[in-house]
């Protein structure tokens, strides 16, 4: 960071780092590069900054919560993309100590609202796991937030592309309403629908250390 680098006698400034969290609100999409998607996320966090910064993940047009978004690289591609993480593990030579490291595992928790009650049945399938067409799925946790049996909370690992929607369709549920409620560690607490955030410098250092649950 304390070195001068010149392109045609001019001086280049690294782009500075920038990390923020966003309370999706529904109706907006995550995609960036689909000309008919009408609203975008990006118009949420506009004028938040200079930098260039983009969404970590996905959440569907319809689902709500936290959305992280970042100029930095390389912690977008440790938290969305398991493989970059082995390529470094591998380069480390360290395979066991990297793999149970918890930077390896991005817990996320989801509030849900469903068309109808969840059978007991039905819950306990899901935590011991089931089967869709890419691979078996299981919730590390899932409960019911109300009496009624239809809100429901659920914290899985998994970053497969509309995975919590996915699983309860497979066991012909609806899901009416989804909301993140927490991801690598972040919440949205305090955080209104629509608003945005910067991260603390905690909350970097614990992003980029894997320190989290």
């Amino acid at each position: 960071p304390t070195d001068e680098v010149k392109f045609t006698d001019s001086c280049v400034q690294g782009e500075k780092k920038v990390y923020l969290v966003l309370n999706k609100p529904k109706g907006y999409v995550t995609s960036l590069d689909d000309p008919h998607a009408g609203k975008t996320v990006m118009e949420l966090v506009k004028g938040a900054c200079t930098e260039r910064i983009y969404p970590v993940g996905r959440l569907d047009k319809n689902s709500v919560g936290l959305l992280l978004f970042t100029n930095d690289g390389d912690l977008t591609r440790q938290l969305t993309h398991p493989s970059y993480k082995k390529k470094k593990i591998e380069q480390d030579g360290d395979l066991t100590r990297q793999l149970t490291h918890p930077s390896y595992k991005k817990k996320k928790i989801y509030q849900l609202t469903l068309d109808k009650p969840l059978t007991r049945a039905d819950r306990d399938r899901i935590a011991e796991g089931i089967t869709l067409e890419d691979g078996e799925i299981y919730a590390d946790e899932i409960s019911y937030v109300k009496e009624n049996k239809q809100e429901v909370g659920i914290e899985i690992h998994s970053g497969r592309n509309r995975i919590v929607r996915r699983i309860f369709e497979f066991l012909g549920y609806n899901v009416t309403k989804l909301d993140r409620v927490y991801y690598a560690g972040l919440t949205k607490k305090n955080l209104k629908r629509g608003a945005w955030r910067f991260l603390t410098r905690e909350e970097v250092e614990r992003l980029k250390s894997g320190q989290y649950e």
